[in-house]
């Protein structure tokens, strides 16, 4: 235990740094299995198994992006840039994080059921808030009105925030777009359907211009957590 105090930093840190890689590497892997998902030349049936390799990579991909921002928040902490945190704050936040974790491990876990659809789509919802309230945290902290302790040194820290805010945004669409192909392979499973596989060649070509997005965001964020230039 006393080596975990001693080095709470460089162990967050390195959390940190193992969940940024299988967030970056497990959405290019998805990226790259979705050309197989959309080809309506294989068999339905060879589409599925790519779709279950596509979801199989994607958990870590969602498990690197949930913990991203309590890291962050945690490390935050440490700095001196959250003082929110401070006291039993940092464990609360903690106990957010790790529902909303089990949450994308049940949709994960029960993905070809109602029950993971469900979960599924109360996850999306509830990222809707949270990425306006880290866009509001991050302005106010620009602003110098808080709850982020910033300034001409470490504005490197909020503006963080706000890019992973964006990430957000583009990995909502990307999970939209992820849990459509789940109802339309139901579909598409009772027969051949033109409709369905328009609308699977339509979002595949949208998901793909927004990936490049993504990945281009995930590396800025990087970017400014290693360098700090301002």
């Amino acid at each position: 235990m006393e080596f975990l105090i001693e080095n709470e930093l460089s162990i967050l840190r390195w959390v940190h740094i193992l969940a940024m890689v299988y967030w970056l590497g497990g959405e290019w892997g998805v990226f790259q299995t979705s050309y197989h998902v959309t080809n309506p030349a294989l068999s339905l049936e060879e589409r599925r198994r790519h779709m279950e390799t596509a979801y199989r990579i994607d958990i870590l991909a969602r498990t690197g992006i949930v913990l991203l921002l309590p890291l962050g928040l945690h490390m935050g902490k440490l700095y001196g840039f959250v003082p929110l945190l401070e006291g039993a704050g940092v464990w609360w936040m903690w106990l957010f994080f790790a529902v909303w974790l089990a949450m994308t491990w049940t949709a994960f876990i029960k993905r070809e059921t109602d029950l993971g659809l469900a979960v599924t789509r109360t996850e999306e919802l509830l990222r809707y808030p949270l990425i306006a309230a880290l866009v509001v945290v991050a302005g106010m902290a620009f602003a110098g009105t808080g709850p982020i302790e910033s300034g001409p040194s470490n504005f490197w820290y909020p503006s963080k925030m706000a890019l992973y805010a964006f990430a957000l945004v583009i990995g909502l669409f990307l999970r939209v777009v992820m849990r459509r192909w789940t109802e339309r392979f139901r579909i598409l499973a009772q027969g051949p359907d033109a409709a369905q596989e328009a609308a699977l060649a339509r979002e595949i070509g949208q998901a793909r211009i927004a990936a490049y997005i993504y990945w281009v965001t995930i590396a800025s964020v990087c970017f400014l957590g290693a360098v700090k230039p301002f």
